[in-house]
């Protein structure tokens, strides 16, 4: 190993690297929260000094931008797929929701630091916003399906939006990585949910999903 290769790799502490720091960050800001974790906290948690930190990362708040950039770029990469942006309004939405719920179990720690944001600071507060800008080009999904007439129009659509949200980003405060419910069915389960109470009873698309 070169030797300006080896002195790199052993900044702060050996076998840290900023992604194994920015990790066991995420699992401190979600215990006690971003506001109430300290560089001292963190530092304690890693078992390296506040300064080794430094070698990192600049910043508590750049550690938190990263975690946030994590989360988003995962859920806003869907938004980007074709299978977004083409065909059928309720087809587009089911794909969406499949790949946010893969996202999230996929990306637990960072979605859930993301969806436990009070917007105290301008790093939340651009989160947020990018947030809510997935979140409203997903109900403009769901206001298309209602229009194709493959989503029921007796349900206000703000109510659809707020339920479809409120199950999926339950998600975070009670599903465990690696128990029996896997990803996929965990998926299955929310879409037949969700879909077999808002699809439209239309002559020979009686048949459950």
């Amino acid at each position: 190993m070169p030797k300006e290769t080896a002195t790199a790799s052993k900044r702060g502490r050996p076998g840290y690297d900023q992604q194994s720091v920015l990790r066991i960050a995420v699992d401190v800001f979600n215990r006690h929260g971003y506001d109430a974790t300290s560089m001292g906290i963190l530092a304690e948690n890693l078992g390296i000094s506040k300064s080794a930190i430094y070698h990192h990362v600049p910043s508590k708040g750049e550690l938190l931008k990263l975690a946030l950039d994590h989360a988003l770029g995962g859920l806003e990469a869907i938004l980007e797929q074709p299978e977004a942006t083409s065909g059928a309004a309720d087809a587009r939405l089911e794909f969406v929701l499949r790949q946010t719920i893969s996202v999230l179990v996929e990306r637990l720690p960072f979605v859930t630091l993301l969806l436990r944001l009070r917007g105290n600071t301008e790093i939340e507060r651009n989160a947020l916003e990018r947030r809510r800008a997935f979140d409203h080009k997903v109900a403009a999904l769901i206001s298309d399906a209602r229009e194709e007439g493959s989503l029921r129009q007796d349900i206000d659509p703000r109510t659809v939006t707020r339920l479809l949200f409120g199950t999926i980003n339950s998600i975070v405060e009670w599903y465990k990585p690696g128990g029996s419910l896997s990803p996929q069915r965990l998926a299955d389960d929310v879409i037949t949910m969700a879909f077999d109470g808002l699809h439209a009873s239309v002559p020979g698309n009686l048949q459950p999903r």
